[in-house]
């Protein structure tokens, strides 16, 4: 029973609850930034003490913010490990719309088309890969944080940076998806 249930994902209203939780949880615990993309600055002040001013800080008060993304890393070990790699269910027009485009593997978590070596040292996969991860990265440097950062805690504290980021994260997102992702799947 445990292992089937644990198999499925959560409802979206236990989900979403949870996430919900996490912000007073955080509020009532002092801690006013939550988001992934400032582990990088915590790991980089640890090993860098001293050397670059935007480094020095108390980064120890951030912790338990890189025990929280050892958890997301771990969870994803554990679950390729524990967890039968059934695939997604994908909607069958998304299906029929990534066809053409060359997308046919869908028994995997991620298509091997896009993710995989053969496809990284393609100029479709490596403008995907390399490409869309330096713009993640740098967009979450630019916006001051990412979009778990932004979207669930400066939301929930009114921040008008936030509302700003995350409309920025949607709108580029949808511009990606229906405009610039089509054309380097063709490519």
């Amino acid at each position: 029973m445990m292992k089937e249930m644990m198999q499925q994902p959560l409802p979206w209203y236990v989900a979403g609850a949870i996430i919900g939780l996490v912000v007073p949880v955080l509020l009532i615990l002092g801690n006013k930034h939550f988001g992934v993309s400032a582990n990088f600055r915590h790991a980089c002040a640890a090993c860098i003490p001293g050397k670059i001013s935007f480094f020095k800080y108390d980064w120890k008060k951030e912790t338990w913010n890189l025990f929280f993304a050892a958890g997301l890393l771990a969870g994803g070990v554990l679950t390729t490990w524990f967890l039968p790699n059934s695939g997604m269910d994908i909607a069958p027009d998304l299906v029929a719309d990534l066809k053409p485009l060359g997308i046919n593997d869908f028994g995997k978590l991620v298509p091997s088309e896009i993710f995989s070596w053969q496809s990284l040292f393609s100029l479709r996969g490596f403008l995907i890969l390399v490409g869309g991860g330096f713009l993640v990265g740098f967009g979450s440097r630019y916006a001051g944080g990412c979009t778990s950062g932004h979207s669930i805690m400066g939301l929930s504290n009114l921040q008008w940076p936030s509302l700003v980021a995350t409309t920025s994260f949607m709108l580029g997102g949808y511009f990606m998806t229906n405009f610039i992702l089509p054309v380097i799947l063709r490519l």
